[in-house]
């Protein structure tokens, strides 16, 4: 008797650089999703005084299939709630503007290391208890300088955490390096 076929990873951790190419894997991930039934939640916050973020965004959003449903993180629904209300195809991008998001609403920039420990923990919970394919896309930024400001370093602590913690919970993990992915999980 044939053994049965393996099951795809429900949750995948794509991770990389800046311009890695971590996001357009993570869509190419979403393919075998049927096209109407794949949910985008974007974390980036809009900013009008920033035109080159403001082009970075809308890249990101011509080069999604039109089909999507995109639910734009500013509507005020936290992300751990969204991930818990749905269990259709989801692709995350990403979890370090998300935290970024988090640190400036609870202006924890100068606060100790920690403070966002409840909204971590309930996120994590929620990536756990999906039961829909779920593609996360978070930033590595662990294998670069040492930044110079506390509330770099404060960034790159809480954010490597978080992937730490994310890779525990997801079926599979990622990296991508100048647009090729290597599976660590």
């Amino acid at each position: 008797m044939p053994s049965p076929a393996p099951q795809p990873p429900l949750r995948t951790l794509v991770l990389g650089g800046a311009r890695s190419g971590k996001s357009g894997h993570a869509e190419a991930l979403m393919d075998g999703s049927a096209p109407s039934a794949v949910r985008y939640i974007a974390t980036a916050r809009l900013d009008a005084s920033d035109a080159d973020w403001e082009q970075r965004i809308e890249a990101h959003r011509s080069r999604r299939p039109r089909e999507w449903t995109t639910v734009e993180s500013a509507t005020g629904t936290g992300l751990a709630e969204l991930l818990r209300t749905d269990a259709a195809p989801t692709m995350v991008d990403d979890l370090g503007t998300w935290l970024t998001a988090e640190m400036d609403a609870a202006q924890a920039w100068e606060l100790p290391r920690g403070t966002l420990a409840p909204r971590i923990d309930d996120l994590v919970d929620a990536v756990a208890d999906h039961r829909g394919r779920l593609v996360l896309v978070s930033p590595e930024v662990g294998l670069g300088v040492i930044p110079e400001t506390r509330s770099g370093r404060l960034f790159r602590d809480e954010i490597g955490s978080l992937n730490a913690r994310m890779a525990q919970v997801c079926d599979e993990v990622l990296l991508v390096v100048a647009g090729l992915a290597t599976r660590l999980k």
